[in-house]
């Protein structure tokens, strides 16, 4: 039975359904994907490549599983966090240090001027925007002439069986393991579900290029069940 909210229901449902995992959401997700989710992560830093004096922007940052790999990469630079909801941000309060902070935002409305950072990356964030055009064009809005840009999201294997087993972990198994840990089943039945009406890689891309960004590529990994985007600001 599908728990997927309207267009309209789904700001006020994403916000209030992430604020009550906030506190288990790391374990949750190092489990879920069985810690793969750091490699994937460090891959979209490298690819943005950031300056080292440079400004980066996480959207949708969660507990801000990006900011110290950011950082890392900028000695002297700095990164902001932004999410939608400030439990997750306060769950990850310990990953931020002097050159990183989180900021309060709506990934369709960012609290950012034009051109302020050289390098965004966004993972597993714009499944849950109301508008994932409107996403991409504020993102292009606040991105520097020369920002690169790495989105990580879901996208569905190509092999038959893999896809089946895929759904049948992230549908079936995934949320039991939430009952079982003691967090929320509603929440991690919602997460799969999302995967199935988000846009295959190349109507993403189409996507990302109508919105202001340009030489959109994207890759698959984890046995294709994530796709890293990658593009630039011209």
């Amino acid at each position: 039975m599908s728990i997927l909210p309207t267009a309209e229901e789904k700001p006020v449902y994403v916000e209030r359904m992430f604020a009550r995992i906030a506190d288990g959401y790391d374990r949750m997700n190092a489990i879920m994907t069985f810690g793969l989710d750091r490699g994937w992560r460090a891959r979209a830093v490298r690819a943005v490549a950031p300056r080292p004096a440079g400004r980066a922007l996480d959207l949708g940052t969660g507990t801000g599983d990006f900011l110290p790999l950011l950082v890392r990469a900028m000695p002297q630079g700095y990164a902001v966090g932004a999410d939608f909801t400030v439990s997750m941000m306060r769950a990850g309060q310990h990953k931020l240090g002097s050159r990183s902070a989180f900021s309060a935002g709506d990934a369709l409305a960012l609290p950012f001027a034009d051109a302020s950072f050289d390098a965004i990356v966004t993972g597993f964030t714009v499944r849950n925007v109301a508008d994932i055009g409107q996403a991409f064009a504020e993102m292009a809005r606040v991105a520097a002439p020369g920002c690169r840009l790495a989105c990580l999201e879901v996208a569905r294997p190509r092999n038959p069986l893999v896809r089946i087993g895929h759904r049948f972990y992230f549908e079936e198994i995934v949320p039991q393991i939430a009952r079982a840990l003691g967090a929320d089943p509603a929440a991690y039945t919602y997460l799969p579900q999302s995967a199935r009406l988000f846009p295959p890689p190349p109507r993403l891309s189409e996507i990302m290029t109508t919105a202001g960004w340009h030489d959109v590529r994207w890759e698959l990994l984890g046995f294709g069940a994530v796709a890293l985007h990658t593009a630039i600001r011209r």
